[in-house]
């Protein structure tokens, strides 16, 4: 009885004690602020996200609006949507962003390029780690709940919200809520 008393009075001085050491973090992942992502692109380049308040800074994106556009490659209406998208890009390409922020965890990228090529997504597809963790928060910050429908399209600029759409949507009211953005 006494041993066991002992070992467990010592065990959890050692949690203590390590629990509460001063010294810096050496895993990179908990150097990056939770408030940050890191989305790698289908061309490997690079995006970072910023939430900022209740709202999202793409790096490099200062007065255009973004579009993120969180989805999966088995959704019929984010099928639908992706044509809708790549217009508007075009429509709108010096003063929109548009990032598709597949929620599928691990998958590859040929995958999401069959994607790009079947349902003529062409604007920027995000395949990272971090993409379900952006998605979430984006939901959380809209209050759709834990159990989401997609697709769902939240528009930003410069880190204040615009709008947000749910589910199979016209062209049009996405363009709409682009110019009242733009001021155009």
């Amino acid at each position: 009885m006494f041993k066991k008393i002992t070992t467990t009075i010592l065990l959890s001085s050692a949690l203590f004690f390590v629990g509460c050491s001063s010294e810096e973090p050496q895993d990179i992942k908990e150097i990056i602020s939770t408030n940050e992502y890191v989305l790698t692109g289908l061309d490997n380049k690079q995006y970072i996200v910023k939430k900022e308040g209740s709202g999202f800074v793409l790096k490099g994106a200062k007065g255009k609006v973004v579009i993120f556009d969180i989805f999966a490659t088995w959704c019929p209406p984010c099928r639908g949507a992706a044509t809708h998208l790549t217009s508007l890009q075009e429509k709108y390409k010096d003063d929109l962003i548009i990032i598709g922020v597949s929620i599928e965890d691990k998958i590859l990228n040929s995958k999401l390029l069959e994607f790009r090529k079947t349902y003529n997504a062409n604007y920027t597809l995000v395949n990272s780690d971090q993409n379900r963790r952006l998605a979430d928060t984006i939901v959380n910050e809209l209050k759709l709940g834990d159990r989401y429908p997609i697709p769902i399209m939240a528009l930003y600029k410069d880190g204040k919200y615009i709008n947000h759409f749910i589910g199979s949507i016209e062209e049009e009211l996405v363009e709409s809520e682009i110019k009242l953005a733009l001021g155009k």
